[in-house]
Parts: C-alpha cells; sequence; structure tokens
C-alpha cells in the first residue's frame, strides 16, 4: 500500500529517496512526495500520478540537504491530489510528516485543533498527525511523537521531522510494516526492504508502539512509555537481484517463470526420506487427531488457496473447515474454540484485515499456524507456528509464484494432518508426496509452451466480460483465474461452480461470450464436459484447462491449454499458471501497466 523511506547520515538525502521509492513503487500509489532537511530549512516536493512527476519537478527545484522522508500515497481519505499527496506540514511548518494506514479518530482530534487555532489545508487525516505533534511539542520531540501516540488511535507507521532537529527523525508503528536498516554511512526506514536492500542487511523489526530516533551514526529504539528497548538485529540473507527484473520486461513475467523454483524451495526442504517435516511445528497425532475445526482466513489470492485446502484437507483429513475472508472473519463473531486449528495465509504477512482475524482467533483460544512468504513479518511473529513459502520478494501486485508456494505449503500440511489420523495409506502418502515433487518440471513445461496462450491473448483481448466455470478444486481454481484476469487487464469475469450455470448465469451466455474452464478432475470429467456443451449451445466460445491425456476436452473446447498429467488431487498447483499467463498477456495486449495496476496495492495495511 502506502510506501515510507527515510534517511539521516553523510550523503545527499534525495537520490537515495528517490531510489527507495522506485523500490516501493510496487505497492501501488497514486501520489508521491518527500520532504528534505537542510538545517533548519524545509524543502516538500509532492504530487499527484507517478515518481517520474516527482522527478520532473526536483529538476527545478533540487532539494539540498543530508535528512529527509519520501513516501508514495495511496488514497484513503481525500481523492488523489498535489495537497492530499504527502508529506503533511503542520501549521507552524515546523514538523513534516508521513504516514501509512489510518487514523480512526481524525475527525475527533481535527476538531479540537481547530479549537486551539489550526487551520487544515487537506483532507486527509495524516495531517491531523502533524499538527497533533506540533501541538504536544516543547521542545521534545521524541517525549511529543510519544504522547501524541498515546492520543491517536488506528494503524499507523509514520516518519516525524522537526525543523528545530535537523541531525534526526522519529519513526513509529503500530499495525503497519516498519524497517530500520543500519548502515555505514547513514540510517534508514521503510516500509519494505527492498527500499533499502542497496544499502544495508542489517535491520531491525519494529514491535507495534515503538519509537525509533536515528540520526546519522546511532538508532536508538523506545516503547510508548519511553524506556529505551533493545533490538536484535536480523540479517538479510536473500539477494538483492531477486527484487529486479533480471531482463524480463515484467516483474510479473518473471515471477511466473520462478515458480519452479518456488515450489522447489518451499517442498524441498520438507521432505525428507519420503516424509513430511514442517520445519519446527509440532503436530502429534493426539493433538491432530483431536482438531475440532480448521478455519482458514485469508484475502484475495491467499483465500482462494484457503478454498483449495478446505477441499483437500477435509477429502483426505477428514476435518470439518470453514474459510473465511479476514475483513469479514471477526466482524461476525466467529465460532471458535480452543480445540481448533487456525490457519492465516498471507504473502506478506503484514496484511492488516488477515493479522485482526489472526488476534480474534487466539483470542478464542484457538492455535494458529501462518503461511507467509515474508521472514519475521507481524502475522509471523504473532502466530503459534509458521510454515514459510520461500517464493523470495515478490515485487508485481498481482501475485503469482506465492500463491503456487502457499498452495503447496498447504498440501504438505494436509498429508501431515491425514496421515497423523490414519485417513491416508502409505500408498497414497507415497504418491502425493512424488506428485508435488513432479510440479516444478510439469509448470517448466507449461512454460515452454506458453506462446500458444499469447496467441489466443492477442485474438480475445477485446472482449468485455468472461465467465470462468469449474467443480470440485477446478471451482477454487477458476475463482483464482477470474481475479488475476480482473486485476491486470481490468476485463471483468466472473467464477462460478459449473453446476450453478442453470440457476441463472446462463442467461449472460450469447454469441462470442468466452468461458475459461479448468478440466482437470476425473471424477468430475463428465459433469464439466456437460457444462462446456450448455455454453457452447448458448453460442460461447470456450478455452479449456486439461491434462494431456483429457482427450474428451478437445473434442468440446474451441481452444485447450494442455498440462502434463499430473495427479488431479494437486493439479491446480501447475493448472493455475497457465491462467497466470492468460491474464499477463490479456493485459498486455491492451497496454495496461501489468506490475502495478491502476487502484491496487501489493501490501494492504488498512481495514
Amino acid at each position: 500500500m502506502c510506501g515510507i523511506v527515510g534517511y539521516v547520515g553523510n550523503k545527499e538525502v534525495a537520490p537515495i529517496l528517490i531510489n527507495g521509492l522506485k523500490k516501493l513503487e510496487y505497492r501501488g500509489y497514486d501520489s508521491v512526495g518527500m520532504a528534505v532537511l537542510d538545517d533548519s530549512n524545509l524543502t516538500v516536493l509532492k504530487c499527484k500520478g507517478k515518481l517520474a512527476i516527482l522527478e520532473e519537478k526536483m529538476s527545478q527545484n533540487y532539494p539540498k540537504g543530508f535528512i529527509g522522508l519520501g513516501h508514495t500515497r495511496w488514497a484513503t481519505h481525500g481523492k488523489p491530489s498535489d495537497i492530499n499527496s504527502h508529506p503533511h506540514v503542520s501549521k507552524s511548518g515546523k514538523i513534516a510528516v508521513v504516514h501509512n494506514g489510518i487514523i480512526e479518530n481524525y475527525l475527533e482530534l481535527k476538531e479540537f485543533l481547530e479549537t486551539k487555532g489550526y487551520e487544515f489545508v487537506s483532507e486527509t487525516d495524516t495531517e491531523v498527525v502533524g499538527n497533533l505533534v506540533e501541538y504536544n511539542y516543547k521542545g521534545d520531540l521524541v517525549k511529543a511523537v510519544i504522547e501524541t501516540l498515546n492520543e491517536i488511535e488506528g494503524s499507523y507507521a509514520l516518519g516525524i521531522m522537526c525543523t528545530d532537529c535537523p541531525e534526526m527523525f522519529v519513526a513509529v508503528k503500530k499495525d503497519s510494516a516498519l524497517v530500520v536498516g543500519l548502515g555505514k554511512d547513514g540510517n534508514y526506514v521503510a516500509s519494505d526492504i527492498p527500499a533499502i536492500l542497496d544499502y544495508t542487511r542489517d535491520v531491525y523489526i519494529l514491535d507495534d508502539k515503538e519509537v525509533v530516533v536515528l540520526t546519522a551514526d546511532n538508532v536508538k529504539v523506545y516503547n510508548n512509555l519511553g524506556v529505551e528497548v533493545k533490538k536484535e538485529v536480523f540479517k538479510v540473507t536473500w539477494d538483492v537481484a531477486a527484487a529486479e527484473k533480471a531482463g524480463y520486461e515484467h516483474f510479473m513475467m518473471k515471477e511466473i517463470c520462478e515458480e519452479p523454483k518456488a515450489i522447489k524451495d518451499t517442498i524441498g526442504p520438507r521432505i525428507k526420506n519420503g516424509r513430511v517435516v514442517l520445519d519446527d511445528i509440532e503436530l502429534t497425532e493426539e493433538y491432530v487427531k483431536n482438531i475440532g475445526k480448521i478455519h482458514i482466513v485469508a484475502c484475495g489470492t491467499a483465500y482462494h488457496a484457503g478454498v483449495i485446502a478446505k477441499y483437500i484437507i477435509e477429502k483426505t483429513a477428514r476435518i470439518p473447515v470453514e474459510v473465511d475472508v479476514a475483513s469479514e472473519f471477526r466482524y461476525r463473531d466467529p465460532i471458535v474454540t480452543d480445540k481448533d486449528m487456525a490457519i492465516i495465509i498471507s504473502q506478506s504477512g503484514e496484511t492488516l484485515d488477515t493479522l485482526f482475524a489472526l488476534r480474534e482467533a487466539k483470542k478464542k483460544g484457538a492455535r494458529v499456524l501462518s503461511i507467509v512468504n515474508v521472514v519475521e513479518s507481524t502475522i509471523a511473529r504473532e502466530s503459534d507456528d509458521v510454515l514459510y513459502t520461500w517464493a523470495g520478494p515478490e515485487i508485481a501486485i498481482a501475485s503469482t509464484k506465492a500463491y503456487n508456494a502457499q498452495l503447496c505449503a498447504l498440501y504438505l500440511l494436509t498429508l501431515e494432518l491425514a496421515y497423523k489420523r490414519g485417513c491416508m495409506s502409505e500408498e497414497q502418502y507415497k504418491n502425493i508426496i512424488e506428485g508435488l515433487q513432479t510440479i516444478p518440471d510439469a509448470i517448466e513445461d507449461i512454460l515452454g509452451n506458453k506462446g500458444a496462450i499469447q496467441r489466443f491473448a492477442s485474438s480475445h483481448c477485446n472482449v468485455k466480460n468472461i465467465f470462468f466455470i469449474g467443480r470440485g478444486l477446478d471451482y477454487a481454481l477458476s475463482m483464482e483465474g477470474s481475479l488475476k484476469l480482473k486485476e491486470v487487464s481490468y476485463i471483468h469475469s466472473e467464477a462460478y461452480a459449473g453446476g450453478e450455470l442453470k440457476h441463472g448465469t446462463i442467461a449472460l451466455i450469447e454469441d462470442g461470450t468466452l468461458v475459461v474452464c479448468p478440466v482437470t478432475q476425473d471424477d468430475l470429467m463428465d459433469k464439466m464436459i456437460s457444462n462446456i456443451k450448455e455454453v457452447k449451445a448458448r453460442g460461447a466460445t470456450v478455452l479449456a484447462i486439461a491434462r494431456e491425456s483429457n482427450e474428451q476436452v478437445h473434442k468440446v473446447a474451441d481452444e485447450v491449454f494442455t498440462i502434463p498429467d499430473v495427479d488431479p488431487f494437486i493439479a491446480p498447483v501447475a493448472a493455475v499458471t497457465p491462467l497466470q499467463l492468460f491474464a499477463y498477456y490479456m493485459a498486455v495486449v491492451k497496454g495496461c501497466d501489468v506490475d502495478k495496476p491502476r487502484n491496487l496495492t501489493k501490501s494492504v495495511t488498512v481495514e
């Protein structure tokens, strides 16, 4: 979502801020800005639109200084505009603030400040923070920030500078990610590690309501009572090249092509001597046999991975599973007991709706296991157990390789649950493990034939509506295929269970309507063939995704993207790749901004 980068040191700050903001563009934004201090002179440059517009402004008024804060904004309070862009400056011009998140009680605080003579020029909640810090400021910036934290409600990551303190700035977080980078030539803050990885691999991961004070040669962290806190240094081990395009036109294509490696890295270390070994997660037979219910909670693409998990866990482990959209979970007062397990899925590990759902599940006594891609993320740290998806950095907003890795982690967990409950034979267990190990090669084969997908997309890119239909695991797969297409190509699409067509949806099928049909489940093959014939009889053009040996589908579909003959039980891990490629090529042909679709953000840090 919004992005923050800050630096204080002995190097010119503006180029560092620009470089960091470029690394944060993947998060999604609609305006951008920076504040730079040179002694006590504060320069603020900001604008609606992309970073290139800010760079053009800088060519006319280049900000000089060795301390500064930069920001990319995804609009919540107030439409995208120059005025609503960050940084925001307090009434006197002393305080500059950048902010990720939402201040929930900003209207109440704004009304209070107006009674004290403060005037507001923007529509944002962030401007309230700057003025409130100024109101509390009596010569000690850290004390003023701590007082302000005790008065604001909501989620936030904040960077705060003061013209009286040209040698330092303050940062703080609550429910919104923020890391501190420890460098040789200065110190940094950022919303995400890629923004500072060119300069340091040593970081502090801040906990909620921790206040950090950064100078050129020192970093001190305090709790919200002003007591200094000792932090452990977290060493970033992944290669900076993993967050670069490496010759690909788009991050999305690079990350699709990285799926075989992401899958190998996720399952490889966890299969030893033919058995599943889930890191340090202890799932005893007694515990597994006494699980009452599993609650899977996630958002967007991760939610669709959870739907597949419901199918496979209930089918093999025979444990009842509920799958919830995280933003609804805690508001429906879910029935959760201390016999239940909650599986929390998030690529970033910072998704705010999902984090709050995790806390709700823990409060009600459930054991929480998270599946996340970012080590030491908030969700990982607050979970009882963590199963990391070793997909590496995912920069494109539309998730691809992280989704495949999530599925693999969920399949491994399912094997462990089913086997320990005595619901799976040794032969079944062995066959599924061997099948999972063949998936990377299967995806390599799919990638080798992506030209056919590109040609089909080129000839159908002008369609206005697309329907996805499937049954069983293919229905869950259809949901993700539909979402991916909407995200990057802006083509309206909907996913339906194949059997639901006759209950209303078929009224929308007419001559030329494109219908995408994953058909990978042998036990539902005849049913899906009938559904394909139903839409064909009403003029639809049908694109199917099927295994190579499926001759029936070739007889009824207009076009078939084939995948290797993997076991139908694990087919969704491979069959999603052609759907991702289809969405990608549809977006490219239409000229869309594939990596940064409009209005979307990578890490959703507001409710």
